[in-house]
This record gives C-alpha cells, sequence and structure tokens, in this order.
C-alpha cells in the first residue's frame, strides 16, 4: 500500500488491534511478529525506520561474553541461541566473525570477577587468562549441541605475535573464538517491515508520522510527509521506542498514569578508520580487547575499512547523541594501547556513529554492570493500555519481539499461528547451497553481469532476484565510485519508504558509513530522488542542506571531506567553483 492508501483506510476503519511505536528493531520484531498472527496492526515510527540506536549498533551478532561475570547466564545463553538462528535465518547478512582476546595477565582479575559476580563491586578491572579461559568454556558449553563454529583456542606470546605482530607486544596470550557480525543491520530491519506488510493485509506501517493523544484523550497519527492528521482508536499500544520510551509516555499517558523512569540508556560510539595498516594489522579477526582501564573495546573489519569502538557514557536526551570529542580521543587511545605501532591520523577516520543502548533504568555506578536483559512492562491506562519494551539488545530482537508479541495475544483473546524461531529473514529465503551457480543463473535471465548480480547478492540475498529483474528492464547507468547504479537506487526509493535523502544515503545503503560517499555520488542520488518525487528546486536544495548538516553534526563528514573523496577532476572543478 501506499502512504495516501494507508491514510485513507484508517480514515475510513480507525480501530486497530495494536498500535506499535518505534521503527527500531525491536519494534519491526514485534510488528513482524502480530502481523503474521492476522493481528491489525499499525507501526508508527516518528522519524525513518532504523535510525536511532538500530542504526549505531556496533555490528556485532553476540552471546555477550561480558555479561557472564554479571551473571547473567539466561541471557548469554538466549542470546547464543538468537545469534545461532540469525546465522540460519539470515546468512546474507549475518555471517561468522572469527575474534581473538588479547590477554596481558594470567591471573588478573579472577578475584575482581568473582565478587562482582557476587554484587561486591562496580569497578571494572582487566581480566586474565584464567578468567578469560572460563568465560569461554561456558561460552563453548552453551553451544555445543548446535556447534555451528569452532571451538576456542589459546595460542602462546610468540604463536599470538606471530599472526598478529602488530600486537601490544607486553601481550601474553590471546584466545580466539566465534561469534558473528551484521554487514547491513538496517536491511534486516526492513526485512523485518517487508515480512511483515507481505504477511498480512491487516498490516501497515508509517515512518515520519506520530502518535498523539489529544485532550479528549483520543489518539491521532499526525503524518509528518503529507501533512495531514488521521484519528485511531487502538485497543493496545506497544512502546518500542528504546531510549525515547519515557519521553513517548510522557506525551501519550495521562499524568495520573505515569511511571517512575523506565530507562535510563547509555550512549555507545564508534568511529570508521581507512587505514590500510590498521585494516592489514587485523588478519580478517576481530580483536576484542581491554583498555587499560578494563573497559571493552573492539576493532573489526568492516567494508575495506576497521569499525572501532566503544564508550558507554550515561544519557539524558537520545535525540542529541554524537560522537564527541573526548570519545574520539578514549576510542584512539585504547586502540594505541592495543596496537601500538600504527599511528591513525584524523582524516583517516572517515565516519563517526553514537547511539543509546535502552537499558532499564538503574543507579549503579558503573554502567556495564546494568543489566542487558529485557522484559515488558503493562501501564494500564486510561482506556488504552500501554505495553512497554525495556531493555534488550540487537541480537536478541526476535526473542524480544516473541515475547512482546505473546503478551499482546493474551491480552488481546488470540491464538498465536505461527513462530518465527526457523522462519527465514527476507533475502534469506530460499537460499541457495551453490551460490555462484544461482548468481550465474539469474545473470543469463536479467542480461547483467554476473560480478554486478554477485554484488546485489551481497546486499540483498534471494531479494536480489527482485532488485536484477528490475534492473534489467530499462536503461541503467553506474554511480563513478558508490558500487550502486541508478536503477537499484531507483529501486530502493519506490519500494523502501525513501522520503528524504538521508534516508536513501545512511540506511538503505552502507554508502555513508563504509565512507564511500562523495559529493558527487550525493549529488547523484539527490537528482534521481528529485525527480522520482517531483520536488521543487527549493525542497530539492532544502534535502541536499538537511543530509550535509546530518552528516557534518552527526557523523564527522563536512561538505570539504565529501569533495575530497570525488574524482580528482571533478573535485578541482568544485574547487575552483
Amino acid at each position: 500500500m501506499t502512504r495516501t492508501e494507508i491514510l485513507d483506510g484508517l480514515r475510513q476503519s480507525p480501530k486497530v488491534d495494536v498500535c506499535v511505536l518505534g521503527g527500531g528493531i525491536n519494534g519491526l520484531s514485534v510488528f513482524r511478529e502480530l502481523a503474521l498472527q492476522g493481528v491489525r496492526v499499525l507501526l508508527v515510527e516518528k522519524h525513518d525506520y532504523c535510525s536511532g540506536a538500530s542504526a549505531a549498533l556496533s555490528r556485532m551478532v553476540h552471546g555477550g561474553l561480558r555479561y557472564l561475570e554479571n551473571g547473567e547466564f539466561t541471557l548469554v545463553k538466549e542470546s547464543l541461541v538468537e545469534r545461532d538462528r540469525l546465522l540460519r535465518n539470515a546468512p546474507h547478512l549475518v555471517s561468522p566473525l572469527a575474534t581473538t582476546v588479547p590477554v596481558f595477565d594470567i591471573f588478573s582479575g579472577l578475584a575482581n570477577g568473582i565478587v562482582r559476580f557476587l554484587g561486591l563491586s562496580r569497578r571494572p578491572s582487566r581480566r586474565g587468562a584464567i578468567a578469560i579461559k572460563a568465560g569461554l568454556s561456558i561460552y563453548d558449553l552453551l553451544t555445543r549441541k548446535r556447534a555451528l563454529m569452532p571451538r576456542h583456542r589459546f595460542r602462546g606470546r610468540r604463536a599470538t605475535l606471530a599472526k598478529w605482530p602488530a600486537l601490544n607486544p607486553k601481550i601474553r596470550s590471546s584466545a580466539t573464538y566465534y561469534d558473528a557480525w551484521v554487514s547491513h543491520p538496517e536491511r534486516i530491519g526492513m526485512e523485518l517491515l517487508q515480512d511483515g506488510l507481505s504477511a498480512s493485509t491487516e498490516a501497515a506501517a508509517l515512518n515520519y508520522a506520530e502518535l498523539r493523544r489529544n485532550e479528549a484523550g483520543t489518539y491521532i497519527i499526525a503524518d509528518d510527509v503529507e501533512g495531514v492528521s488521521v484519528e485511531i482508536e487502538p485497543s493496545l499500544i506497544v512502546n518500542a521506542t528504546g531510549g525515547w520510551i519515557d519521553i513517548t509516555n510522557g506525551a501519550l499517558l495521562p499524568p495520573d498514569h505515569r511511571s517512575a523512569p523506565l530507562m535510563g540508556g547509555t550512549k555507545g560510539s564508534h568511529l570508521i578508520i581507512d587505514n590500510v595498516h590498521l585494516r592489514d594489522a587485523l588478519g580478517d579477526h576481530m580483536i576484542y580487547y581491554e583498555n587499560e582501564d578494563g573497559r571493552i573495546c573492539i576493532l573489526f573489519p568492516y567494508f575495506g575499512k576497521v569499525l572501532v569502538g566503544s564508550t558507554d557514557i550515561r544519557v539524558d536526551d537520545p535525540g542529541t547523541v554524537r560522537c564527541e570529542e573526548e570519545e574520539r580521543d578514549y576510542i584512539l587511545q585504547s586502540l594505541a594501547f592495543v596496537l601500538p605501532g600504527i599511528e591513525i591520523g584524523p582524516e583517516e577516520i572517515v565516519y563517526k556513529f553514537s547511539g543509546v543502548r535502552p537499558l532499564p533504568a538503574s543507579s549503579d555506578s558503573f554502567t556495564g554492570r546494568i543489566p542487558r536483559d529485557h522484559f515488558c512492562t503493562m501501564i494500564e491506562s486510561a482506556g488504552t493500555p500501554v505495553l512497554c519494551m525495556i531493555g534488550g539488545k540487537w541480537t536478541t530482537f526476535r526473542s524480544f519481539g516473541e515475547l512482546a508479541a505473546d503478551t499482546v495475544l493474551e491480552r488481546l483473546g488470540l491464538p498465536r499461528r505461527t513462530s518465527t524461531a526457523d522462519r527465514a529473514i527476507g533475502g534469506g529465503r530460499r537460499f541457495p547451497a551453490d551460490r555462484e551457480s544461482w548468481i550465474a543463473a539469474l545473470a543469463a535471465r536479467c542480461g547483467l553481469p554476473p560480478p554486478h548480480v554477485a554484488e546485489l547478492f551481497s546486499r540483498y540475498g534471494t531479494e536480489a532476484e527482485a532488485l536484477a529483474a528490475f534492473i534489467g528492464q530499462g536503461s541503467d547507468a553506474a554511480i563513478p565510485g558508490a558500487g550502486h547504479t541508478m536503477r537499484e537506487l531507483l529501486f530502493l526509493i519506490r519500494n523502501e519508504a525513501v522520503e528524504h535523502l538521508d534516508d536513501l544515503l545512511l540506511r538503505r545503503t552502507t554508502l555513508a558509513i563504509s565512507g564511500t560517499l562523495s559529493l558527487a555520488i550525493l549529488d547523484a542520488a539527490l537528482e534521481l530522488l528529485t525527480g522520482e518525487k517531483g520536488w521543487s528546486e527549493a525542497r530539492s536544495l532544502s534535502e541536499r542542506n538537511r543530509c550535509l548538516a546530518l552528516l557534518r553534526d552527526r557523523h564527522g563528514v563536512d561538505e570539504k571531506a565529501l569533495a575530497a573523496r570525488m574524482p580528482p577532476p571533478l573535485a578541482k572543478a568544485v574547487a575552483a567553483g
């Protein structure tokens, strides 16, 4: 359905079983769950899908090794089960990741780990070989029945430095185990959305829209794109707005129904670094290391660059977070500790991002001790109850969505029709055992070069079939330096609710986060979007300025840096102009 059709349908029939607020990964997960059960469900996202914390994760899909010392065994077990499900259900976007932990001590952290586990200490501390060995042994034990990936192994100092010679020479040993990573987390979100929409004609979703409660106590959908309002009558509201849960409740609930704060999020900032020596030093492994203060940091290869993070800082306003200079300096200092011979120039930081972890409210002075588990809380509001999804980590989005959906179904007296535990996501459906043969056959059918189809497959899995068919139906052109073509972007604009330029460049594609985006690519995408949307010259300029401001203020990429990424002749022309 088009946006206009959705709004017209709500005018004609305003009653909905469930209104889900928040189009992040958890909101999209519960939306998909409910749509699959035939529930009349409407998802409303104030900004764009996966534009908050769900666009700012570390790109790891993991069990949470460090949560073992907090005693969160149930969470770790659930996370490992969900990690393995994602490896099976979304193999086009989730892949195994060899992870190596540099070890600088043998006994360090053992006593502190015990007292932290018992709740007697809140302070981080260095972890030695024995503590790491214990954690990895539990990791192996929890996954022994599935055995999708190799068990952990230790290397001594000599073997470690032979494989990773750039590591800090003070290293005593290293441990290697396997977790997973997600290449395009925002695409997982879009595929959950599309799975839900295709599952039921009773499901609908709107980005750039907001649910408001008026003085009469009724609910209004205010649409930011078309500038109209529609009244709806939900039987139940699911608040899946993450770090914005308390803010959302404050706007929706009558004063006498508002609860104490439910959320206490922390900010995690990351850098994308373009340094060939750093990239080569990793040897295709993620390095999962402790900074000198005992806080966990990560670095791993990401689209030819290196992702490094992160911080863990309490925040009050989730809408204004960005990677501050002191956070950048902290991350670079941690990098200098673990790989002391590699220098990073400021121009090699090609992208910064920061998001708020949706953690439960806590007064703990050490943010690492705040539980990462998830749960639901029902607020019995006047007329319409509100179910709040509290906590959670990206890896467990499916099980969290399942939990919330089951709570909703029980409340509405509806049965569960189907499970998503073994249900493939988007381009993971009908996934070929022989990728090369599948790609070759699709290329032949659509008249496209096999390398082009292989690129589409790497981004969309088996959904590349629809992309390739669309591309093959018309005249196409490559966008220089982008790795995308005009018709690929046009397909996304027409099929994935792209309303602003930054939707296309920051979330439907990885052009921005991968450090690929240039001013030439931005303007080519803007021209395409302007033509498709029928924007005026003024609106087109407004979109350009909006996107440039967002890249500058939130991601540390200004117009000068984007111009420098242009092909040399074009860059000179811009400079001369």
